[in-house]
């Protein structure tokens, strides 16, 4: 019996050193987390259900996505709540560069926007560039969902306006509807009122609840659609996790993460199209 307290004794240790371990692996994992302040199209799209367990895979990183219009997600950023930003809205995303919030920005991929609208077509747009379509839908008033949202959608919608000589701050009317919210709201509203509205191509692909909706406009060169990624500045945040942020994104803009971002399609349609080596865009 006298060697029983010294194999409790080792055998308490040992119980210690696992829990320890046990202990210091949780806590490495808590640390490889991020957060990454986006838009609801990369969300409602479906990539991030697609992209974040192969980033989790390939570098070990787990990422917490708060899906937010652009301008929220920045604003966000500028609240120090997140790590990264991964939005679409140049003008934006420049401004919260300028003001010392971003590292830098990395450009990662495109798509473009369409003009979704009744299949009948109400107020005869089809077909034509999208600055005509839009001056059409204003002469015939014909019902327009606007998320209305500071979005990187949003935002484009507006300059799209303004380019076809409209403000539609000033000039709306009952067929102009702002509802406040993301894409996939947008579109059911839309959907349910037989509106047009103004999408990405990648939430429009993902969307299940098209009803009579169709793509009216596409093509047309202002339709473009670019994404960036911005680290957080450690300096305006000190929490900010730079280190694995960086990583995020060297992993993202990497040719393995750009070949991944170009194999998500939905029924065999590519919904975004890398470009992180594009110095224009």
């Amino acid at each position: 019996m006298s060697g029983q307290p010294q194999f409790l004794k080792a055998s308490a240790i040992a119980l210690l050193m696992i829990a320890t371990d046990l202990l210091c692996s949780q806590a490495y994992a808590q640390e490889k987390s991020i957060v990454v302040a986006s838009t609801t199209s990369t969300q409602d799209s479906g990539l991030f259900g697609y992209l974040l367990p192969i980033v989790k895979q390939k570098t070990g990183i787990s990422v917490k996505v708060l899906a937010q219009g652009t301008g929220q997600a920045l604003d966000t950023a500028r609240r120090c709540d997140a790590d990264v930003v991964f939005v679409h809205a140049r003008s934006a995303e420049e401004k919260f560069l300028a003001a010392g919030y971003g590292v830098r920005r990395y450009p990662v991929m495109y798509n473009d926007f369409i003009l979704i609208g009744p299949k009948d077509d109400s107020a005869s747009v089809k077909g034509k560039d999208i600055l005509t379509a839009l001056q059409t839908i204003k002469a015939k008033a014909a019902p327009f969902i606007s998320r209305g949202d500071r979005s990187g959608t949003n935002i484009a919608e507006l300059a799209l306006w303004r380019a076809a000589g409209i403000d539609p701050t000033k000039d709306k009317g009952p067929w102009y509807k702002e509802i406040g919210q993301g894409m996939g709201a947008a579109l059911n509203m839309a959907s349910a009122s037989g509106a047009y509205v103004l999408s990405d191509r990648g939430t429009w692909l993902a969307f299940q609840n098209r009803g009579d909706l169709a793509i009216v406009v596409e093509g047309d060169k202002r339709l473009f659609n670019q994404y960036g990624l911005i680290l957080v500045n450690p300096t305006k945040c000190p929490n900010a996790k730079k280190d694995l942020g960086q990583q995020f994104i060297d992993w993202l803009v990497s040719p393995e993460g750009q070949r991944v971002i170009a194999g998500y399609k939905i029924n065999g349609q590519q919904l975004f199209y890398p470009n992180a080596n594009d110095p224009h865009a």
